[in-house]
This record gives C-alpha cells, structure tokens and sequence, in this order.
C-alpha cells in the first residue's frame, strides 16, 4: 500500500481481506472440528449413513467424505493466508459444488440453500481477487513498476 492510495482502494481492499478471512476461518474450523470432534472415521462413517437413500456407491460417498475434513482443512488455511488464492477458491468452489450434489440428491434444499450461499461467496471473492492486497500472494507479487 502505497500513501497515495485513495480512501476507496483502501476500503476495498480492507472489505476483501475481511470477506476472504471470513470464509478461511470457517472452512478452516469446519476441517479441524471434524478432527477433533469424532474424528474423521466417525464424521465419515456417521454422514455416509445420510445417502443412503441416494444412487451414489457407499464406498464412493465414504471416500469424499473422509477427505473432506482434510480438503476444508486445507483450502481454509490457504484462503486465510491469501495464499495461491484463485487456486484455493477454484477448489473451494468445486468442493462446495461436489457437497450441493449430495446434499440435491439427498433432496435436503434448506441446506442446498445454505451451500449456495457460500458458492456465491465463492464467486464474489474469485471476481473481485483484484482486491486482494492484504495476502502473502500481496507480499510475494513482484512489485509493479
């Protein structure tokens, strides 16, 4: 940041890393509460019996979902730190698109509508990465000259 930045640029920047914070902090929790809570085994084995009723293979559905801690996990951290940012939104959005799949199939549609909610997050944060400068992708962008 430079002192001859506008008050504006400033303020966006502020609202993104804000914004961006917020969606890293949950996904982080989300991740290492199922570490912590009944395991990623017990988280698994517990969520897995919710599609039953689904066409989706058992084995299938407890695959995603034990590397699902590790994925929120994962993409959290990086989203917090502003680390490889797009990449982390992209997967992030993926991530997410894969859980409304489930949860459709699953005909669960006041958690789709929560689950769209953090796609739209998704999306407004990957538009408006310009924004971005308070990140370690901020700290190690070679400076513009």
């Amino acid at each position: 940041m430079t002192t001859t930045e506008s008050s504006p640029d400033l303020d966006r920047k502020l609202a993104y890393v804000v914004f961006r914070l917020s969606l890293g902090v949950n996904l982080l929790i989300h991740g290492a509460g199922r570490f912590f809570g009944a395991g990623v085994e017990g988280f698994s084995s517990r969520t897995a019996s919710e599609f039953a009723a689904t066409p989706l293979p058992a084995g299938l559905v407890h695959a995603f979902l034990f590397v699902l801690p590790f994925a929120e996990f994962i993409v959290g951290i990086l989203i917090t730190l502003g680390l490889f940012t797009r990449w982390a939104l992209t997967l992030g959005g993926l991530l997410i698109t894969a859980l409304i799949f489930g949860t459709a199939l699953r005909n669960d549609w006041p958690t789709v509508g929560i689950q769209m909610i953090y796609a739209i997050t998704y999306y407004l944060l990957l538009l408006n990465r310009s924004d971005d400068g308070f990140s370690l992708d901020a700290f190690f962008r070679p400076a513009r000259g």
